[in-house]
């Protein structure tokens, strides 16, 4: 039998949006300001927590450890090019190893581009350009793309929704019909340093690009910290390649 831990804490549940809208989570003036060829600017200093995977015994992810906060003091920047000494703080080695920070993702909202799969009472849509290969949509036996055929079944139907909710970049995101809107775990605000991996901004914070203008604003996002992402500002799983680690 297939049992996930939450990562939003016991009892917890994911809601559609509604009352809680993006708009209501961003209440605190948070933001992330990215700075060219630099690290992310925290602006309205956040909740930083830590954060990592739950494995099983074969590597599998199945959920994430209870976030423990960061000690912040003021606004602080946080590293980007991948090589700060004080990570995940930045100690400005950006200035001296020619790191390029160069933004190259896709600006358009990611209804413009995620595909949706239909099952039973639930709609699967997956944004590939988010992807961060954090591996929550698949196990040994299965994946989300195969389970969205078999979701006439309750038990199934809720153990895709479950992964779904576990992935930390929205590129996976279910909802009961076409034209609902996704369901989404409920976040505090907050910025998740993800062990040996990337930020994970969460709960509707806005990221400000070097130029000023603003990604969509979404529930959950990762950015990438290794450095060496193709698709920067955001996390493409490079960090696993490279072995990037925190020490």
């Amino acid at each position: 039998m297939f049992e996930a831990y939450s990562p939003f804490g016991p009892g917890s549940r994911t809601v559609p949006p509604g009352p809680r809208s993006l708009a209501a989570m961003s209440e605190h003036d948070f933001r992330v300001r990215i700075s060219e060829d630099g690290p992310y600017e925290l602006v309205g200093t956040p909740p930083l927590v830590r954060t990592a995977q739950v494995e099983t015994e074969f590597g599998e992810p199945i959920g994430w450890e209870e976030p423990t906060p960061i000690d912040v003091r003021g606004a602080p920047d946080l590293c980007r090019c991948g090589t700060s000494s004080r990570k995940p703080f930045c100690d400005a080695s950006h200035e001296t190893n020619g790191f390029d920070g160069t933004e190259v993702a896709d600006r358009r909202p990611t209804a413009e581009r995620a595909k949706a799969l239909h099952g039973h009472d639930v709609v699967l849509r997956d944004d590939r350009e988010l992807c961060t290969h954090a591996g929550h949509c698949a196990d040994r036996f299965t994946d989300v793309w195969e389970l969205i055929r078999r979701t006439s079944d309750p038990a199934v139907r809720e153990r895709l929704q479950r992964m779904v909710e576990l992935c930390p970049s929205g590129r996976l995101s279910h909802a009961p019909a076409d034209d609902a809107p996704s369901v989404e775990p409920v976040y505090e605000p907050s910025v998740a340093v993800i062990r040996d991996g990337p930020l994970w901004v969460r709960g509707g914070i806005p990221v400000e690009s070097s130029d000023g203008t603003t990604y969509e604003v979404r529930n959950r996002m990762t950015l990438c910290r290794c450095g060496h992402s193709s698709n920067k500002p955001f996390c493409d799983g490079t960090h696993k390649d490279i072995g990037f680690r925190d020490d």
